[in-house]
């Protein structure tokens, strides 16, 4: 069975589990020590001991560094690294880990990796880190053996730093998804065509597309699910037109019930991040319903699945797009759609990750 140590960026979640969560779970063949950062900066959680979560994976919440100690304070900032080496370096002991497989999500998870034993490293990026020292990830992607992007962009930015480079796209959890399955209807009474957005709407997400749409189009509803950044500069007009619908956060296994209750599914940009090509979940989660897509998209940016998915550019495109949407005939490319999220399936993704590690040598 092997051993892998997995330094994850995000805590272990039973309720929204994660790109990094999703892999390792399915790992076969192993035993996963978890750990992920301190959740809060003067926390003492780590001293309670590990969870286990997962028949094979116990997750530990790390020690904090109680305030950020830039990298020229070199002894303070080797200090406090070390702290988080030891504690995982007697956690792996307690646990009998011998020359486990160390799997990284962070830059900063350059700092752990001189202190602790391991056979082999794997960097897994997943997004554009901004605001971090370059050399960081830089070096954390030479020192591994294989090396996963979320992206070709991503792929093609740490490609001088090593030839051990494989595409992983994100993924869907699809058994949430299955087409033929009763739901219940979340909005009874309801009869407008409902146009909808799944996800946390923080305070950079430009909802100006739905409001536009929405004054634009009063017939339509327009449905937001997910939690709510009170920052986000659209959310006072929004909230005052009847055709607007806010649910707040909902559990994930109430999401594709929502789903499936809108005829047109949007997805929208963060004015906050720069473009990148990372398919987010988000998209796969759309297209496995089969229902028709709107995205906005950047000037310059071309769709990722044009043959499935209606791109716009600006706002009265975007209107227009999400009038064809609706009148697009029954099942024109819905299965279309739906094999493309079925390509995306975790466990597909995963099946993936085993092949290039077993035939690098590292699983198995």
């Amino acid at each position: 069975m092997k051993q892998i140590l997995c330094m994850s960026s995000e805590p272990w979640s039973n309720k929204l589990p994660g790109r990094t969560q999703q892999i390792v779970s399915r790992l076969r063949d192993t035993q996963i020590l978890y750990f992920f950062p301190a959740q809060s900066p003067r926390g003492k959680t780590y001293l309670k001991g590990g969870r286990q979560v997962r028949p094979n994976v116990t997750a530990y919440e790390l020690p904090a560094i109680p305030f950020p100690i830039p990298e020229r304070y070199h002894m303070l900032f080797q200090m406090a690294w070390k702290k988080v080496g030891r504690f995982i370096q007697d956690t792996a002991a307690r646990h009998r880990f011998r020359q486990p497989l160390l799997w990284t999500t962070h830059p900063r998870h350059i700092h752990l990796v001189d202190q602790l034993e391991y056979s082999a490293l794997i960097y897994d990026c997943d997004r554009s880190w901004e605001g971090l020292p370059p050399h960081w990830e830089g070096s954390l992607a030479q020192a591994a053996d294989v090396v996963f992007a979320a992206s070709s962009l991503l792929a093609d930015r740490l490609s001088p730093c090593s030839a051990n480079i494989a595409l992983l796209p994100n993924g869907i959890n699809l058994p949430l998804f299955q087409p033929h399955t009763v739901r219940p209807d979340p909005m009874p009474g309801v009869t407008a065509p409902i146009l909808g957005w799944a996800g946390t709407i923080r305070a950079g997400l430009d909802l100006s597309p739905v409001l536009y749409a929405a004054q634009a189009c009063p017939d339509w509803g327009f449905l937001l699910i997910g939690a709510v950044d009170p920052d986000n500069p659209f959310l006072r007009r929004l909230d005052k037109l009847s055709n607007v619908y806010l649910t707040g956060p909902r559990p994930a296994t109430e999401v594709p019930d929502w789903l499936y209750r809108c005829q047109v599914l949007m997805d929208l940009q963060r004015t906050d991040q720069p473009f990148d090509d990372v398919i987010s979940p988000r998209l796969y989660e759309y297209l496995a319903t089969g229902r028709p897509v709107v995205s906005m998209l950047w000037p310059d940016q071309v769709e990722t699945f044009p043959d499935v998915v209606y791109g716009a550019h600006d706002l009265e495109e975007f209107v227009t797009l999400c009038a064809h949407a609706m009148e697009e005939a029954p099942g024109f490319v819905s299965q279309r759609r739906m094999d493309r999220a079925a390509e995306a399936a975790w466990p597909q993704r995963v099946g993936e990750v085993e092949r290039i590690l077993t035939t690098a040598g590292l699983l198995g």
